[in-house]
């Protein structure tokens, strides 16, 4: 059997995830005849179906769900080959940055460890260019897998840490983050029942993947617009107590008794081979 080709495993890709073959052609910029000949040509060469097509319209077989989820980290890991690759260039060209790693991280968090990791690696002899890149909530994972970062500050049990190599570095307890005038406020320690269903003050949601949990609080693109709201009073979160570092006079923090501990780690690629990589981890684990 020969191996996929990345062009018809994105064609697939886009048809499950829009179960359309019309939408599906829009998106990818072509007609749809040559599109449902592509998927059909692919399904002969893997010997399975893995679309149903009726009059209802197009569902994923079992097989078709398979690839999907492959297909997905498949593409994610041929996009981050060239987007590495890419990076790892500019050391042989002249006048080019040297040895650049991009580090993930989300937003205003682990702010201090990230101060004092950065100072810390810069005074090694061998230190390379490290460039942060800023992630919106729970993205670090997602910008791994896909080589927009070559490494990430993730946080367990926000971020899943599969199929990445990873270091703790450092364990902390969450705080609730109030309105300062919000009667809760007022408390020494909450837990999460308190702060779970608050008539007035629905908890934030944030996507993962593009999808937003349900509920009634709203939905949160960056740590700003999240700001923002806390301090107009429409909503609360609990994030690990080192957001301390970005609350404002209108941020109240109380400590959440029974919220399970954020631990940071350092994640990484499990078959990364850069000794610039492994020179930042190292420097990392001795802070």
């Amino acid at each position: 059997m020969e191996a996929l080709e990345t062009r018809e495993l994105r064609y697939f890709m886009v048809v499950a995830e829009e179960l359309h073959f019309g939408r599906a052609a829009e998106r990818l910029g072509m007609a749809q005849p040559p599109l449902s000949r592509a998927i059909q040509q692919l399904e002969r060469r893997l010997g399975v179906s893995l679309l149903v097509r009726n009059r209802r319209g197009v569902s994923l077989t079992g097989a078709g769900d398979v690839l999907l989820h492959e297909g997905r980290a498949a593409l994610d890991a041929t996009t981050a080959a060239a987007r590495r690759t890419r990076r790892a260039g500019g050391a042989d060209t002249p006048g080019g940055a040297r040895d650049r790693l991009v580090l993930a991280v989300k937003a205003a968090a682990s702010h201090d460890l990230l101060r004092k990791l950065l100072h810390a690696y810069a005074a090694e002899p061998d230190a390379g260019e490290i460039e942060v890149l800023p992630s919106g909530m729970c993205e670090q994972e997602e910008m791994l897998r896909d080589g927009r970062a070559d490494v990430a500050l993730m946080h367990a049990p926000f971020n899943s840490l599969a199929g990445f190599d990873s270091e703790e570095l450092l364990t902390e307890g969450q705080i609730a983050i109030l309105p300062a005038g919000h009667p809760l406020a007022a408390h020494e320690t909450l837990s999460l029942a308190d702060v779970s269903d608050i008539p007035d003050l629905p908890l934030a949601r944030w996507p993962r993947r593009g999808v937003y949990t349900p509920g009634p609080g709203p939905e949160i693109h960056d740590q700003t617009q999240l700001a923002q709201l806390i301090a107009l009073g429409r909503t609360a979160a609990v994030f690990p107590d080192s957001a301390r570092a970005w609350l404002w006079a209108e941020h109240a923090a109380v400590p959440v008794t029974d919220a399970p501990p954020v631990v940071t780690h350092i994640a990484w690629p499990a078959h990364s081979r850069s000794l610039t990589l492994a020179g930042l981890v190292r420097t990392a684990t001795r802070l």
